[in-house]
């Protein structure tokens, strides 16, 4: 049942964060765990024609959204990283996934995700670039002031030491301005559809600013 849903992630991002954090206890699972992958497609047979929706006159700009979930997982005490990426309005690709290491702090965590959001972003570039495009400077929304502050610091400072050295790859690709870090309110960051649950309204609006509406025929 979780392979089948994580397939399905692969046009359904609305699933990705639930299926990706049942996917965690595949190993030992319970019957708590049971009756949440069941309500996963119970909400599927509710919403069949819920997807990703690509408009035709649209930007082509490249820009990206990372956030995460300070300590979300209560077993470990690990973070959750997400990021998505977008052509224009069009949700491209998007990611949720436990850190491995454990941040010390919400600032760490959010340093962790931009970090990965960018390999993300260069990999993108990358691919573009073989079709004609070139993209410099994407932006890298992130809600975190301090985590940006460290982004545009080349200075070590003494409090994040202790941040692994792969991590810090991302300022070197800020200097050769290959991406750019930008703040977003938290209201706004796209990427929180990615690290937890939600009610229902603040679910809705994630939905339609990453593009995921019902079919339209």
């Amino acid at each position: 049942m979780i392979g089948s849903l994580m397939y399905l992630t692969a046009s359904r991002p609305d699933i990705m964060y639930p299926t990706c954090l049942l996917a965690r206890y595949q190993v030992n699972p319970k019957a708590s765990h049971l009756a949440a992958v069941k309500r996963i497609f119970r909400y599927l047979k509710a919403y069949p024609d819920t997807g990703l929706w690509y408009p035709r006159d649209n930007n082509f700009e490249l820009v990206a959204f990372s956030d995460s979930d300070f300590g979300g997982c209560k077993i470990d005490g690990k973070s959750t990283t997400a990021g998505c990426q977008f052509l224009g309005n069009r949700l491209v690709t998007w990611q949720c996934k436990k850190q491995t290491c454990v941040a010390t702090s919400t600032c760490e965590a959010e340093y962790i995700a931009a970090s990965s959001c960018c390999s993300q972003v260069l990999w993108i570039q990358q691919q573009m670039r073989d079709y004609g495009f070139e993209f410099l400077t994407t932006p890298i929304y992130v809600d975190n002031s301090a985590a940006l502050d460290i982004t545009r610091n080349p200075v070590q400072h003494s409090k994040t030491k202790h941040i692994e050295i792969k991590y810090h790859f991302i300022r070197d690709c800020f200097e050769k301005r290959l991406i750019d870090v930008v703040k977003v309110h938290t209201d706004d960051q796209r990427a929180d559809l990615f690290t937890k649950a939600f009610d229902k309204s603040r679910f809705d609006f994630l939905l339609l600013v990453n593009g995921i509406k019902v079919k339209q025929e």
